[in-house]
């Protein structure tokens, strides 16, 4: 387990809530309501992208629908009793961030499937100048012996998209990738304890 510091207890917080964690939106939204930090939450595509990965699209085409996704897999997580914003902005309580129309507006990535709502998510932490927390449906990033307490440079790996780590190291984004189907790590991680996960980040 990789210990963490002890985090500003209202210093806003970027979460992506990732697509393979669909079935457990319902426990975790009354955490992330809980959360004594106030979070801006991006979406995951889940099956909403899945739909389109199967369809075919073009890479522009795909683009688009795939963020268009976000935005219904984010109004389902807001169904559960979270608000929504249309801008990314910092939040003062947990907001569900539907990022279809502002990114339509900025347009400021590749219009590839290597930047997914990961990458997205770290770019809208850069943004704000906020750290970013991955929830996965993993542990984090496997190394041969256990999961990587930590990455300071670029790996290969499918548990994020090929340009998060690239994105989040050039942009200076502290990342955490912890395992969104435990409820009680999340909880335990937005009070600012030591918990498991693989951190991303060029400072010790």
């Amino acid at each position: 387990m990789m210990p963490i510091p002890k985090r500003e207890s209202r210093r806003p917080l970027v979460v992506k809530l990732g697509g393979s964690l669909y079935d457990s939106v319902p426990s975790l939204v009354p955490v992330l309501s809980a959360s004594p930090r106030p979070l801006l939450i991006v979406p995951g595509g889940g099956p909403f992208a899945n739909a389109v990965r199967q369809a075919g699209f073009d890479d522009e085409t795909a683009h688009w629908e795939a963020i268009a996704a976000m935005n219904e897999y984010g109004k389902y997580i807001a169904s559960f009793g979270l608000p929504v914003t249309e801008q990314p902005v910092l939040p003062e309580t947990p907001t569900v961030f539907l990022p279809l129309r502002y990114l339509k507006e900025r347009d400021p990535l590749p219009h590839s499937w290597d930047a997914t709502s990961d990458t997205i998510a770290a770019w809208v932490a850069a943004e704000l100048g906020l750290d970013l927390l991955l929830l996965k449906s993993v542990d984090g990033i496997p190394a041969e012996h256990g999961i990587l307490d930590r990455v300071s440079a670029v790996v290969e790996t499918d548990v994020v998209d090929p340009l998060l780590i690239p994105f989040v190291l050039e942009n200076g984004v502290d990342s955490f990738i912890l395992n969104g189907k435990v409820p009680e790590l999340l909880a335990a991680y937005l009070r600012g304890e030591p918990v498991s996960g693989t951190r991303i980040s060029t400072t010790f």
